[in-house]
Formats: C-alpha cells, structure tokens, sequence
C-alpha cells in the first residue's frame, strides 16, 4: 500500500498544520447589552428542553423558546421580540415572534389560551420530556425554597441598595464574581467586593413597599448601603464587574448579572432584623 502524501497545509491525518487563531471581538460601544449570546443556552429544570436566555429591558433574564412562531398564532400577551439583544415584551411588527418557554413548558399549567399550533408545540416538547425520562438522562427537578434568614452572621443572600433601588443577590457579598470575559474567553474570576475600592456600609433601613403595594410594618432591615459611593462605583456594582473590567466598554459579559429586584413581600425571607458581624476570632491560649 502506498501512504497518502501529506499536502503542504495539512498533516497525513489531514488536520491542519497552521491553526488560524480566532479573531478577537468587541461589544460595540452603543449596544444596549454586553451579554455575549454564546454559552446562554440551557435546559429547562422542569421538562429538560431546550432555553435560551435574554435579558429584559429591566436587566432581569427571560427564558425564551428556542424557536421562532408565527405572530398570527400567538396571544398579544405572549409575544416577544428581540432588538440589539434584549428581549421586549411584544411584538415588533414582524410575522414572526418569540414565544416565554414558561407558556410551553409541560411542567407547567398553561396561563392563557392557546392555539392549535402552540398545543402541537407543547406536546413535541412533553414527548421529549418523557422520552428523556425513560432514558434517564433527565429528571424533573422544582426550584426549592430559600431557607429561612435567621441569626445574625453573613446573609447567604443580602440585600444591596445600588443607585436608589435594592437588589437581592444571589450569593454572599465575598462570593460575587465579575461576569466579564478575560482574554483567555474565560470568565473572570475576581469578586466584585475588592479590599482595595470603596465599600459599602450596612445599615438598618426600614422595609418600606414598593409601588403599588399595601403598606407594611415598620421594620427595619440589614441592607448593604451602597448610596454615598460614587456614580462609576454603584455603576461597577450593578453590572457585576470588578475594578479592572470596570473601566473598557469593549469587554463582553459571559453571565448574566445575579441580581434581584427586592421585593419585601416576595423576599421575606431574606429580611434581616440585626446587622450582620464577622464571625469571632478565638484567642489562643497561651
């Protein structure tokens, strides 16, 4: 047998010999979001399907169906469009839209009227569901409950006051990591509490409702305060950037930002009445 000579760009294996190294990108200045699109796609905890993940024009994330559906068969309250990657809670004019997954997710119970066309959809998806099951490459998980607040040590979820609104994080202020991507295209993993910025204060603040709601007892609950920082430093705070990412606008987010609007009636649970304290250090015996 005769060995098939190499070509002058590619091994005997046929790989190639000079891989081309990707061309760095940036976010444009004047885009209205810094979330890259790649890695943004998950699955749903409920029924196992596919999701893809925006954000609102709130910052908050949306689930929405991977697919695009005809705006004809579509409820007016259930259709999205997607615009300098945000997603907006209507339609854009088009004959075509995107659909919340939460209306055909088969783990849920459907809010609205659907057509012909969405029912077909959603049984597609419960047959994939089902079909993951017996293989048992999925089981439905439900989002369990956060566990109640209680002593006075670190709040696992504090609530942060960034520019005259308060947010839930969803994590611990010494574990917040910056969301921006590195050079490496990793994200990056440095916290946003750095020992060497300006840092916020806790404080007692009374748990006043937000628009529109009943009025609530006059409690007074542990919330970081971060008002009397800077502008660009608050700003730092609610993108989720640490200080070296704070500054270059070309830098592509990996994540979305962890941030919760607080609602003191949804959130109740994580309501602190006492500020929090470093746990105490033992002094040796000597």
């Amino acid at each position: 047998m005769c060995p098939n000579p190499a070509t002058g760009d590619c091994h005997w294996d046929g790989s190639p010999r000079h891989r081309r190294h990707p061309r760095p990108l940036r976010v444009d200045a004047t885009s209205p979001s810094r979330l890259l699109r790649a890695g943004q796609s998950g699955r749903c905890r409920r029924c196992g399907n596919r999701i893809d993940i925006y954000q609102r024009t709130d910052q908050r994330p949306i689930a929405l169906h991977p697919a695009e559906v005809a705006t004809e068969q579509v409820p007016d309250s259930c259709r999205w469009h997607l615009a300098g990657g945000i997603a907006h809670p209507h339609g854009d004019g088009s004959a075509w839209c995107r659909i919340p997954h939460t209306v055909l997710c088969p783990g849920n119970t459907p809010t609205a009227r659907l057509g012909r066309r969405l029912e077909e959809v959603r049984r597609q998806l419960a047959l994939r569901t089902r079909r993951l099951i017996d293989t048992r490459t999925f089981t439905p998980t439900t989002p369990a409950g956060d566990p109640p607040a209680t002593g006075v040590s670190s709040p696992a979820r504090p609530v942060v006051q960034i520019l005259l609104s308060r947010y839930l994080a969803d994590s611990p202020l010494e574990n917040i990591r910056c969301v921006a991507q590195t050079r490496q295209r990793l994200r990056c993993t440095h916290p946003v509490l750095d020992p060497t910025s300006p840092a916020g204060t806790w404080k007692l603040l009374p748990s006043g409702p937000q628009r529109g709601q009943l009025a609530l007892p006059d409690t007074l609950m542990a919330v970081y305060d971060l008002s009397h920082l800077p502008y660009p430093e608050q700003a730092r705070w609610r993108t989720q950037h640490c200080p070296a990412h704070a500054a270059p606008r070309g830098v592509a987010d990996l994540a979305l930002a962890g941030w919760q609007v607080f609602d003191p009636l949804l959130h109740t649970a994580h309501i602190y009445t006492r500020l929090p304290h470093p746990p105490a250090s033992h002094s040796r015996d000597r």
